[in-house]
Parts: structure tokens; C-alpha cells; sequence
């Protein structure tokens, strides 16, 4: 245990994130521990696709080589290395590891967590056949493996905030009652889970850190300095890229949440409470979080299968755009009849500019889709009868790209729940014991925070009509088949007008795709933020094709992008 505060850092935020961020975080400043985040719902898919082919796979195998060329620096420089990318097998990876640092000559202890695997009561929980049904795992095992003196830790579906709380516990002593600080730990840990996205990676303001001389080229991935009373300081290394600012952390706090309320297997925190100041240059005070006791049941995820997908891009040019569409429609079913894809759709993008002057802003694309449970119906037989068209159909008929063979379709999430006593949770430690992780041992039903009293908006006076994001940055992501888009205000007479002009309605107004959907909105003023949750926007989810952002990640940058009536003298 230690007083002083543990210095973690994390080097990915997703599997395929920059793959030197490693050695950076290594070798750029000090640290007593380095995370990796590899995993995201896609992404469990495709280790779950991985674990058919060969039953030895089901990891993140990018860890496994940044390892190779990481590892004895990590050993050197006694930083603990803890990382979610043993994925569906974090025992194979960790033998995989243990057989690597053999090869190098060197000596690393390895430890795993392992449980939460529910694929084989996939049936009782309603979940169909997944490839993969995980409960998320909480951050006690990862702290008996650094107890137990691990270097390595390998975990698969935990939440990604565990990966730096656990490491706190076992450095400050905490234990299951110390519900302040595990909460802020656990924002701290949330803050630096997507890596550069907490260092000016895709922030709203981006030309305003340039103009202050920051260098985006390569950000440098973020740390939390997490004292032990749960606060923390977010930095990075001296002297890398990108900039760590009250704006660029609160982008990231309102980023894939829901309410006040941020649950997790070890403790809930309150996002209400969480008080930021910027401490220094590259420097954000996080303090003042309030911890509740966790929700009794686990969250529980599943991936399935849906299908196979093929797209062929085709594109209408100049006059009569929608007969050419219902021609090139037309012809592609009879050609297609009795051995086409179950199903088959025809999607016309935006209409081309009148009288263009380039062919390119003539043009129109046509996208015929295909998705069938058979990769039959979508492979070659699909593409050769919509490119078998082209000399017989509209005039100007051309695809923008060859054809390509059946893919597969990806993913349907489905969530569930299950008592969290239910969930088995192993540390197996460096020396092969196996200890069973016992659940929080006293829990609270989640309920919504009670809308605070809205704040008065300043006096109305003149107007002028401009972008949403002249004066509110935002920052959006998916929760399975949901999106979350929070923005927020950087003055306070800005977020009392935020807070009560941008309503579920209003924001329907601004963007018509989540007029018809369930929304809800919620307050987070310490944050002058709004989050707005849009149940059912992404379908099936990040893998299933139905919308183009599958992940809605640029959903915040499109209602930033519409125009609204604000108080003159709001603006700057």
C-alpha cells in the first residue's frame, strides 16, 4: 500500500488503436502502470469469430506483439502491465505470454482473470446462440493478481474503468466499503480509457489547440495520477502531442454514458458529483466524486451472427435521378428473382447539385445491399447480377468500386442481466492459485437522479442564427443498438441557456432521426453537460449495417454542425 499517488497510464483505447503507444507510454515518462483497452462490443465478435476457426484463439493477438518488443523495457522500469486483451481466453493469452517471455530470456510473472463467460446459459438468459455472452467482471480480481506480485495481468470482459481501478485498490488499500474512492477511481479510469481521446484526440475544438500551438499529429495517450482519497490528476507524458484541458476531459466524461448514475460491478458512480479544474498545463484536477453501492445485477452482453452482407456501389448521374433509381431497381429484382438475398435493399443518397460543375457533384450514389443468413445468397452470384445490368440499364450507369464477395454481417448485440452472485470471478494468480472474487457485499437498486431545478436562461434580447457549435462542444458513441450524445457549455450563462432550450423535442427538431425513437435526457451541471440517450438509433448495433455510422460517433458533430437562434450575447 502507498500514500503517494499511483501513476497510471493507458496505451489503447480499441483493438487496432496505434500500435507504438506501448513503447510510448514505456519509455516517454514515468509510470508505476500501464493499461491496455482492447476490447469494445465489435470487437468481442470478432474474437468470438476468431474462437471458432481455432479454439487456442480469442485474444487480442496485438498485444501479444507489442509485447514482444515491450516487454523488457516494462520489466526495466518495474511498470505493471494490466490489459483486457485476453478477450474470450485470457488463460490462452497469458500461457501465450508466459511462452514469449521464455523465448526473450526473460522472467515475468503472468497472472488472468477469468469468469463471467455465459455462452453456455445463453438459452436461459433469452439470448439465442452467441458466439460470445460475457458479464462484465469488476476490478478486485486485477488487484489480487498485483497483490499476489504479478507484472502482467490479462483479463477478458471487464469494464474498462476496472483496468485502472484495480490497480488503485491494491496500491491504496481500498477495500469493498470504500465507495468514494473507488468511484474516483473509476472516472479517472473511464477518462483514460479511449486512449487520445482525452488528449485532444477527436475534440470539437481542435482548430482553438492548434491556434495555441499544440501539435495533434500524434497525441500523447493520457495517465491519472489517482491519489488516495480517489481524486486524480489527468496528464501526460512531458512533451508529446495534443493537450489535456478541462475541455478535452469533460469531452470524454460525457462519452458512451448514460444518466448521473455510472454503474459498475464494484461501486456506482455519481457523474453529478464530479468536479474538474485545470491544475496546471496538462493538468485536470478530477475530485469531489461520490460513490454509491453497485446495482445487484451484472450487465451481460451478447454477440451473435446475423448474416452475410455484400454492398454494390453503383451511381446515377445528372437528370431523372429517382426513375433511374426505380429502372436500376427494377431490373436488379428480375435479375435477381428466386435466388437473391432475403434482404435486398436499394438505398439513393442525397440529390446531386443542379446544373454541377464538376461529374462528381452530379452524381448520386445507389447503394444495392444484400444480407442473407447464406453467404451464397450475398457472394458472387449477387454482384455479377447488379454489374450484369449495367450496359442494359439507366443511362450513365457505373460502380464506383469492384465487386466484392460476401462479408460477414457482423453483430446483434443483445443486453440481459444477471445477479451479480451469480457471475463467477477468478484471480488465478502467478503461481497458479486460483482465488474466487466474492461480489460487492451490499448493493443498490439503480434508480435515475431526480432532474435538478433548471437554471434560469440569460434575458432574452437580440438573436443571431449559428451553428450549435460555436458555442457547446460535443462528443457521441454507441451503447449496443443505443447512442449517447452529450454536449456542453464552457460559460455558465451558455449552459443555463443550454439547459432549458435543448429539449428531447428540440433535439428531435435538430436531428429528425431521433424524433420517433424513445430519448431521454438527463443534467449533469458540475459538467454544464447534457446527455441525451436515443434508444434503438443503431439497430442491431456497431456491426449490423444500419446506419453508415454504425458507431454514431459523429452523430455529436452533426448537431453541432445545425443552426439554432441564440442570445447575442452569448456569443464570443
Amino acid at each position: 500500500m502507498g500514500t503517494r499517488p499511483l501513476r497510471v497510464g493507458n496505451a489503447s483505447g480499441f483493438y487496432g488503436d496505434r500500435f507504438s503507444a506501448v513503447r510510448e507510454m514505456l519509455t516517454d515518462g514515468p509510470l508505476d502502470v500501464l493499461t491496455g483497452d482492447y476490447l469494445a462490443e465489435l470487437t468481442m465478435l470478432i474474437l468470438g469469430r476468431d474462437r471458432l476457426k481455432d479454439h487456442r484463439l480469442g485474444y487480442a493477438r496485438t498485444f501479444l506483439a507489442q509485447m514482444e518488443e515491450c516487454l523488457g523495457v516494462a520489466l526495466e522500469r518495474g511498470v505493471a502491465i494490466v490489459t483486457n486483451a485476453g478477450g474470450l481466453n485470457p488463460a490462452g493469452l497469458a500461457d501465450e505470454l508466459r511462452a514469449l517471455a521464455d523465448r526473450l530470456g526473460l522472467h515475468a510473472r503472468v497472472a488472468h482473470v477469468e469468469g463471467g463467460e455465459l455462452r453456455h446459459r445463453a438459452a436461459e438468459l433469452g439470448l439465442g446462440t452467441p458466439v460470445a455472452a460475457n458479464a462484465y467482471l469488476g476490478a478486485f480480481g486485477i488487484a489480487e493478481c498485483l497483490r499476489a506480485g504479478a507484472d502482467i495481468v490479462v483479463t477478458g470482459r471487464v469494464t474498462d474503468a476496472s483496468l485502472a481501478v484495480g490497480p488503485a485498490i491494491a496500491h491504496h488499500g481500498w477495500g469493498r466499503g470504500d465507495l468514494d474512492p473507488l468511484a474516483g477511481a473509476t472516472v479517472a479510469g473511464h477518462i483514460i480509457e479511449c486512449g487520445a481521446q482525452a488528449t485532444g484526440g477527436n475534440y470539437p475544438f481542435f482548430t482553438e489547440l492548434q491556434d495555441d500551438g499544440r501539435d495533434l499529429t500524434r497525441p500523447g495517450f493520457p495517465l491519472a495520477e489517482i491519489h488516495a482519497d480517489g481524486s486524480s490528476v489527468i496528464t501526460k507524458h512531458d512533451g508529446t502531442g495534443g493537450a489535456v484541458t478541462t475541455g478535452t476531459v469533460t469531452a470524454q466524461l460525457v462519452y458512451e454514458i448514460a444518466g448521473a448514475r455510472y454503474p459498475g460491478p464494484d461501486v456506482t458512480a455519481r457523474l453529478d458529483t464530479v468536479r474538474l479544474a485545470q491544475e496546471g498545463p496538462d493538468r485536470v484536477r478530477v475530485s469531489g466524486v461520490k460513490g454509491e453501492e453497485p446495482p445487484p445485477d451484472a450487465k451481460v452482453i451478447a454477440n451473435t451472427m446475423t448474416g452475410y452482407a455484400n454492398d454494390v456501389p453503383l451511381v446515377v448521374t445528372g437528370l431523372d435521378t429517382e426513375a433511374k433509381a426505380r429502372l436500376a431497381e427494377h431490373q436488379i429484382r428480375a435479375a435477381l428473382a428466386g435466388s437473391g438475398p432475403a434482404d435486398l435493399r436499394f438505398e439513393l443518397g442525397e440529390r446531386p447539385v443542379i446544373d454541377a460543375f464538376t461529374q462528381q457533384a452530379a452524381g448520386t450514389p445507389l447503394i444495392v445491399r444484400g444480407r442473407d443468413p447464406d453467404p451464397r445468397a450475398v457472394g458472387r452470384t449477387f454482384t455479377a447480377a447488379v454489374i450484369g445490368t449495367v450496359l442494359s440499364g439507366y443511362p450513365g450507369c457505373y460502380a464506383a468500386a469492384p465487386p466484392g464477395d460476401a462479408r460477414p454481417d457482423g453483430l446483434a448485440i443483445e443486453a440481459a442481466s444477471i445477479p451479480a452472485a451469480d457471475v463467477p470471478h477468478t484471480a488465478v494468480l502467478p503461481d497458479g492459485t486460483r482465488t474466487p472474487i466474492d461480489p460487492a457485499p451490499r448493493t443498490r437498486t439503480l434508480l435515475p437522479v431526480a432532474t435538478p431545478a433548471l437554471p434560469s436562461p440569460p434575458q432574452r434580447g437580440r438573436f443571431r442564427r449559428v451553428p450549435i457549435g460555436t458555442l457547446f462542444g460535443a462528443r457521441s458513441g454507441d451503447k449496443g443498438g443505443d447512442a449517447n450524445v452529450g454536449i456542453w457549455a464552457r460559460a455558465d450563462d451558455a449552459w443555463r441557456w443550454l439547459a432549458t432550450e435543448l429539449t428531447v423535442e428540440r433535439l428531435g427538431g435538430l436531428l429528425p432521426e431521433t424524433a420517433a425513437l424513445p430519448v431521454t435526457r438527463h443534467l449533469l451541471p458540475n459538467l454544464r453537460a447534457v446527455n441525451f440517450v436515443v434508444e434503438g438509433l443503431l439497430g442491431g448495433g456497431a456491426a449490423s449495417g444500419h446506419r453508415p455510422d454504425a458507431q454514431a460517433k459523429g452523430l455529436a458533430e452533426w448537431l453541432r454542425g445545425r443552426y439554432i437562434d441564440v442570445p447575442e450575447v452569448l456569443l464570443p
